[in-house]
């Protein structure tokens, strides 16, 4: 008991390098001030693919459909937005409760299927939840979108042209949300989900029933990205069917086998590369940039098989 306590308190120091990397990110608001747009957005996508890391590097479920809690946060913090009241704190709660009750709910079916089978069910799930609200224009605007709603300020301050409010906004929700997330991986629950990642059968002959466990990670992705969801509505004061849509799925997918799934840290460090590739590629590129992200992707896979921090982690060792 002595050495499991010791091992957990040593995962939960903190390393110097996060100490860094988390400085490095308020280096925006002096080094490129005029991306902090991008710079929130970029915050916002990596909390979407924080989201999928729990299920997908940890849990070991593979989700194809994970827009729709994603979606459900937009759409619950635009309506509140356009019909009650603008702010937004209330409406990342609401967001986040929204998302997580879907993801609980569906986390009943989710758990009892594995490998293609999962896939197809994830990829259904968004699929049928898109249609809806793309049937239900009356309530979602339809393809147009939910419009005429305006999110001020936050905590006082304006949302503005220039993105400042917005990427602070963004940056603190991310590091809260983050800290979360680092303390379930680095508990036992977060060991117990690992070892359901490799062998679930196993699992409850020590104790951890297996589904009970994905059960409650597969509602906190949601939460976790009902909450990233709600950051967009309330930065960009406008909601689209496109965040429910299969593409947006596929993106953060992507994204999280850029940085590296299960490694905490992929996530975030492949929103920023797959953003800041995105933004570059097409304005150099308009009609073709989805090629040279592929390509970035093929050569991602091929050279470095775990993601980008999988990559630097092999050679860290060789070094040592």
């Amino acid at each position: 008991m002595e050495n499991a306590s010791l091992h957990f308190q040593q995962k939960v120091r903190w390393h110097p390098l996060e100490i860094v990397f988390w400085l490095c990110t308020l280096l925006p608001f002096v080094v490129t001030p005029s991306y902090l747009s991008l710079a929130s957005q970029i915050a916002i996508t990596a909390l979407f693919a924080l989201s999928l890391d729990l299920i997908l590097g940890y849990a070991g479920i593979v989700s194809l459909g994970h827009a729709a809690f994603f979606g459900v946060g937009a759409y619950t913090a635009g309506l509140l937005a356009k019909h009650y009241w603008a702010e937004p704190l209330t409406g990342l709660v609401l967001a986040a409760v929204l998302s997580g009750l879907v993801g609980y709910a569906l986390s009943h079916v989710v758990v009892r299927f594995r490998h293609l089978a999962l896939i197809m069910l994830t990829m259904g799930f968004g699929l049928l939840l898109h249609e809806a609200a793309n049937s239900a224009s009356a309530l979602t605007g339809g393809a147009d979108g939910l419009q005429g709603f305006k999110v001020p300020a936050v905590l006082g301050f304006k949302f503005d042209m220039f993105g400042r409010a917005a990427y602070a906004y963004s940056l603190v929700v991310l590091f809260l949300c983050f800290l979360v997330a680092r303390r379930i991986i680095h508990s036992p629950f977060g060991l117990a989900l690992r070892g359901i990642r490799e062998n679930a059968t196993r699992m409850p002959a020590i104790g951890a029933p297996s589904r009970a466990h994905l059960r409650k990670a597969y509602t906190i992705a949601a939460v976790l990205a009902g909450i990233a969801g709600a950051l967009l509505t309330h930065t960009t004061s406008t909601v689209s069917l496109e965040t429910l849509s299969f593409g947006r799925s596929a993106d953060v997918l992507v994204i999280l086998i850029l940085g590296g799934a299960g490694r905490l840290y992929g996530g975030i460090i492949g929103a920023i590369i797959y953003m800041v590739a995105r933004d570059q590629f097409s304005g150099a590129n308009p009609q073709y940039w989805y090629f040279w992200i592929g390509l970035l992707l093929v050569a991602v896979v091929m050279f470095l098989p775990n993601g980008i921090l999988g990559g630097i982690g092999a050679l860290y060792k060789k070094s040592k």
